[in-house]
């Protein structure tokens, strides 16, 4: 093999190798931080379980009210990504018809999940014993952390 052919198959070989590394740091989507990965029962379960000392009996109720709040958040999360995907489907119009009662509909749908998660917490100090109220009452000052992912933005732009 002469220099001009290894010099063409080192070429090609590079050039494969650079565009699947360009496509996977296009397509591959990092891991979210640890404690915000969606999988159910994990995070938020164990800290409350902690902090509010709850026994086993007091766990297993929990459970039941983790189940029911599970199962009422996926359905609203589902109802918005169907709902968001009719919203940007409109960008295929020159006016979009129903644009704002999408937008409204996604108001409302974000409003009853802050509703679910506000009545998920008033269930569970309603599982507290007397003595816990104070681990309660402590606990909900973090409450919005829970439900609030953390997002390492970007700095902004400089001029």
């Amino acid at each position: 093999m002469n220099k001009t052919n290894l010099l063409s198959v080192a070429v090609i070989g590079l050039l494969i190798i650079n565009l699947g590394l360009l496509g996977f740091f296009f397509f591959h989507k990092p891991l979210p931080p640890p404690g915000m990965l969606p999988e159910r029962g994990d995070g938020p379960k164990n800290i409350i379980i902690e902090k509010l000392h709850f026994d086993k009996e007091q766990v297993q109720q929990y459970e039941v009210l983790i189940d029911q709040h599970f199962t009422t958040i996926a359905g609203l999360e589902q109802e918005i990504r169907h709902t968001k995907n009719k919203l940007y489907a409109t960008l295929q119009t020159a006016a979009p018809p129903d644009k704002d009662s999408l937008l409204n509909r996604l108001e409302a749908l974000q409003k009853q999940i802050e509703l679910v998660h506000y009545n998920h917490f008033t269930q569970i100090r309603q599982l507290c014993r007397e003595d816990q109220l104070v681990y309660f009452n402590a606990l909900t000052k973090d409450l919005a952390a829970f439900f609030t992912p953390q997002k390492n933005l970007p700095p902004p732009p400089k001029d």
